[in-house]
């Protein structure tokens, strides 16, 4: 594909088309009474739970009040504008998404749950309570959620990508309670953060989704709980510290055990302090054993907190930039130089959209992967599922972690174009022009900062990330060296790649460079160099493509010309960079998305275009 060409149809729509119906097997095979039913949060996992996935009431509205009557049933947590949903609509920025289900309190759950449940006027929590709390968990709802319980609102939360729970011990009564869950999803109408997202499609970006799209469950705690976990491993002193965010301040008997391949090889005893809710420990680790992808081990940690008790795991590895032994910075993982081999991850399904029809159809993608020899993904502007992490953690895949973009209209020509063409120039544009990247609103900004810090907070425990991407392509990127002191204050503990693409504020570990119409090169810099998106090679697979027209940087007419020109690409322009200082290198991508035909596995996963 011509370059100039290229940059003028990067995000050309074609509301014309009508995307073919794509399957996975795994969404072929769904049973909808038994949707994602594996724990959601395995990183901090307890053994009391419900999975509340599966068939729920909806309806949409263009009214806030609830309707007194639904339009049919949606099966949680696909969206519903996914094939797995069962509804395939598009929700409009003026229109509300409402869900309705049942939630059970059986008479024995309900004595255990309270010993008064009198809500007074005004929704105050009852003055008594009983042995045990009901906590109420969304993984993730695009885009501001207004949570109900028997006609009563009990929390709300904005962000369409990070979890957020309530206690519902208040409002809960024996029997049946109804639970209901009212959306709106501005999309990319508004400044909020939405990704690829966009409701015409087309190019590179895809079919925006909306409502809950990650599992939504139920955990029974103890009255004095763990609220929130946070483990750092510390390499050079073989020590992992212990955080706890608790829910009270008395004195309580913590107790912990640290396991290596079932055997313990660390227990330790004490009591938080009166007072304070917060818990620090640093424990030796006898027995080292390095994660890297090669090698990933990861040891297991059992915390009991009074009567709460929860299942953790952590590595022992570290990521830094630091010089080899010519000088050349170069990315390190436990302190030695560590090539890169990275892709591109969109996270997008053909039945599923932003939410993958079953836990194997994440393994999938990661082990495809790994086989074709990576050793790290870019999940690129999506916050993906704790499993999706999990998985990456014990089958030992490195996550280079973005942030979700948002913001208001941005001028394409100036993001996109230009960068293209004049690549060098783009250095020169300073992202305090908040007008030309859409952040003239200063709500948005402060929003998205939250966002970009909290999403930090949510994902620090996941070993197998190394490296945090704020902006990508000055999609609604501003003053990314002061978001970049952010992040480094939020977390020391890895390294920033502060502006992927193009328009370098010269701060973060990493000049970061995408290139897909050039012969690749290495720019020399006092930051390691890292060449964070090439490739794009686009081959359009029939009956396995969502449309008939070809989206990529460089067409090929079947999967052996593919081959030959990836294997070529790789060995005689990509490998002899790295002895001249390429950290690391993402190749875009692991699948096809809708029209974009880039995609090493088809969008379906069910052909693999390199020819092993």
């Amino acid at each position: 594909m011509d370059i100039i060409d290229a940059a003028l149809n990067i995000n050309k729509t074609h509301e014309e088309d009508v995307l073919a119906r794509l399957t996975t097997v795994w969404g072929e095979s769904l049973d909808p009474e038994h949707v994602l039913e594996e724990y959601p949060r395995p990183q901090w996992k307890r053994g009391n739970y419900t999975i509340l996935n599966g068939y729920w009431n909806y309806a949409i509205t263009v009214s806030p009040e609830a309707p007194s009557s639904y339009d049919g049933r949606i099966l949680v947590p696909f969206s519903p504008e996914s094939m797995l949903s069962g509804v395939e609509r598009q929700l409009q920025p003026g229109e509300y998404l409402w869900y309705e289900r049942t939630l059970t309190v059986s008479p024995e759950e309900y004595r255990m749950l309270c010993t008064v449940n009198t809500v007074s006027q005004g929704g105050s929590r009852p003055a008594e309570y009983g042995p045990k709390r009901l906590l109420l968990h969304f993984g993730a709802v695009d885009q501001i959620a207004a949570v109900y319980l028997n006609g009563q609102k009990i929390c709300s939360h904005t962000g369409g990508y990070l979890p957020f729970e309530a206690d519902i011990t208040a409002y809960i009564k024996e029997g049946g309670n109804s639970l209901s869950l009212r959306v709106q999803d501005f999309s990319d109408t508004s400044f909020h953060s939405r990704g690829k997202q966009t409701l015409k499609r087309g190019g590179m970006f895809y079919t925006a989704q909306s409502g809950i799209w990650q599992t939504v469950w139920t955990e029974w705690v103890p009255e004095n709980y763990i609220r929130k976990l946070y483990l750092t491993p510390d390499y050079d002193k073989e020590e992992v510290n212990l955080r706890l965010i608790t829910s009270c301040r008395r004195p309580m008997p913590v107790k912990i055990s640290i396991y290596a391949e079932e055997q313990c090889i660390y227990q330790g005893s004490c009591r938080t302090a009166d007072g304070n809710d917060r818990f620090f420990a640093d424990m030796k680790v006898s027995e080292l054993h390095p994660w890297t992808p090669e090698t990933p081990f990861l040891y297991k940690l059992h915390i009991q907190y009074g009567e709460d008790s929860v299942e953790s795991y952590f590595a022992m590895r570290c990521f830094t930039v630091e010089p080899d032994e010519k000088g050349i910075p170069r990315f390190c993982l436990n302190h030695k130089p560590y090539f890169l081999h990275g892709v591109l991850d969109q996270g997008y399904w053909p039945d599923g959209l932003y939410t993958a029809p079953s836990d194997d159809a994440l393994i999938f993608d990661i082990r495809s992967m790994k086989e074709l020899g990576f050793n790290m993904m870019r999940k690129h502007v999506k916050i993906e599922s704790a499993r999706w992490y999990y998985h990456c953690d014990r089958l030992g895949m490195i996550v280079w972690q973005d942030m979700v973009s948002g913001g208001d209209h941005y001028s394409l020509p100036l993001v996109c174009y230009f960068p293209t063409l004049f690549p060098a120039l783009s250095g020169w544009v300073r992202d305090n022009d908040y007008r030309r990247f859409g952040r003239t609103d200063k709500t948005g900004r402060d929003e998205w900062t939250k966002e970009c810090l909290d999403t930090v907070d949510h994902l620090y425990h996941f070993p197998s990330i190394a490296v945090w991407v704020p902006f990508n392509e000055g999609w609604g990127q501003f003053d990314a060296e002061k978001i970049t002191e952010k992040i480094k204050k939020k977390d020391p503990t890895r390294p920033v790649d502060q502006a992927s693409g193009w328009f370098d504020q010269k701060g973060g570990d990493f000049k970061s460079v995408h290139n897909y119409f050039r012969k690749l090169s290495v720019h020399p810099d006092a930051r390691a160099f890292a060449l964070s998106e090439y490739g794009g090679y686009a081959c359009h697979i029939q009956g396995h493509s969502s449309v008939e027209r070809i989206f990529g940087y460089r067409k090929f007419s079947d999967c052996q010309e593919l081959t030959h020109a990836y294997h070529a690409l790789t060995v005689h322009e990509l490998c002899p960079l790295i002895r001249k200082g390429l950290s690391a290198a993402v190749y875009t991508q692991v699948s096809d998305v809708e029209e974009e035909v880039n995609g090493l596995l088809t969008y379906d996963r069910k052909i693999c275009k390199i020819i092993k």
